[in-house]
């Protein structure tokens, strides 16, 4: 999955880049690429698209990133289906729904809109279970014509996560619909990544309660507590409800950015200063800055003037602003070393040296896990560590 034209970090890479990030993934075996712009700009998605056909890519999904605004109408949505689905090198399009904001009745309108404008193409749906919408939508999704519903195994659905495959699967057949999903490999799958989450003390996601809240501020439920631990820890607990419509408002200020990384963090971060500074926008964050000069893509709509004549009024702007883009290619390899494989040249690039340093020291990830053996590899451990015993008997 690529959001844009950015690849691991969220700072703009170039289109040399990206091209060589997608030929390295092809070239490592994937096969089916998702492009999800976070502001909803088909051209980008267009471009990587193109991008991904062009070295060896086999498959293209493309999506369109729903939220909740004045501005992200059914409209707004089906333009950018239109431009998606004239693009040959989109395969498919999928409605990306990552707050779990998508109602089944607003459903019933954003579905038929997509479809009418996207032909004979496939449509499917991701969304997430964070205020308990998300399965109640694939129940209904189905009957407006979406194809497939993107979901998730055992420990890792509900919660916050996707939609429980095995439960879905067996709720659209309850219904009437034909499935066609081999139920018993579906079920190891999900008794596997539930086997595993018990193995290493991992927790297991549960149905989430509606929240009509969230739908306010959409934040994640992370930043919930952080936002709410920063609060308690300089004696203001009492201005949560402050920094919560300041959210909103800061939000629409910025051009309804969808609040989803990075914009989610900028966002609380600005409403958090505003609320507990001396007047609105006396600080603004690095990321606030690079937000508003396009450094993660056009927002959808102008910054309000008066937020904007501030941003620029500020020195920092104009150091930001003269911050280099990223290097060629040509000179990362030189930076990095010539002989240095692909793979870890796009990683250097990216990431903090120290990481990518730690990954090599660590060696390859293992290529098989047996969770059973979990319990009696600890136990052997432990016994190896103590120091009185000369002989072992199992």
């Amino acid at each position: 999955m690529s959001t844009g034209f950015r690849f691991i970090s969220w700072e703009t890479a170039s289109p040399e880049f990206m091209a060589l990030a997608f030929e390295v993934l092809a070239r490592n075996g994937i096969r089916r690429f998702c492009l999800a712009d976070p502001m909803n700009d088909a051209q980008s998605n267009i471009a990587c698209a193109r991008m991904v056909k062009g070295v060896g890519g086999e498959f293209v999904i493309a999506a369109l990133v729903f939220t909740l605004s004045p501005i992200h109408d059914d409209r707004h949505y089906a333009q950018a289906a239109r431009k998606l689905a004239a693009c040959p090198e989109v395969d498919a399009i999928y409605i990306k729904d990552p707050g779990g904001l998508l109602s089944p009745r607003r459903a019933g309108t954003l579905i038929p809109a997509v479809k009418a404008e996207i032909g004979a193409k496939p449509l499917e749906l991701h969304s997430h279970c964070t205020i308990g919408l998300g399965e109640l939508l694939y129940m209904d999704a189905v009957d407006y014509g979406v194809s497939a519903l993107q979901c998730a195994s055992g420990a890792t659905a509900d919660g916050i996560s996707n939609p429980p495959s095995l439960r879905v699967v067996e709720n659209l057949r309850a219904l009437g619909h034909t499935v066609p999903v081999d139920t018993q490999a579906l079920t190891e799958v999900n008794r596997f990544f539930t086997r595993i989450a018990q193995a290493e003390g991992l927790p297991v996601g549960a149905p989430q309660p509606f929240d009509a809240g969230y739908l306010r501020h959409q934040l994640p439920g992370g930043m919930i507590g952080t936002m709410r631990r920063q609060l308690a820890e300089q004696g203001l607990s009492h201005l949560e409800g402050a920094v919560i419509e300041e959210i909103a408002r800061v939000r629409e200020e910025l051009g309804w950015p969808i609040v989803m990384t990075p914009f989610s963090q900028i966002l609380l971060t600005q409403a958090f200063l505003n609320v507990t500074g001396r007047e609105r926008y006396a600080v603004i964050p690095d990321e606030a800055i690079r937000y508003a000069l396009g450094r993660f893509g056009r927002p959808n709509i102008p910054i309000a003037p008066e937020v904007m004549a501030r941003i620029e009024s500020l020195p920092r702007t104009r150091e930001l602003r003269a911050e280099p883009a990223m290097a060629p290619v040509a000179e990362l390899r030189a930076r990095f070393g010539r002989g240095l494989p692909d793979e870890e040249l796009l990683l250097r690039a990216t990431m903090p040296a120290t990481q990518v340093d730690a990954m090599r020291a660590a060696g390859p990830a293992a290529r098989h896990y047996d969770p059973e053996s979990k319990p009696v590899m600890e136990l052997l451990r432990r016994v190896l560590k103590l120091r009185n015993v000369s002989e072992l008997s199992v």
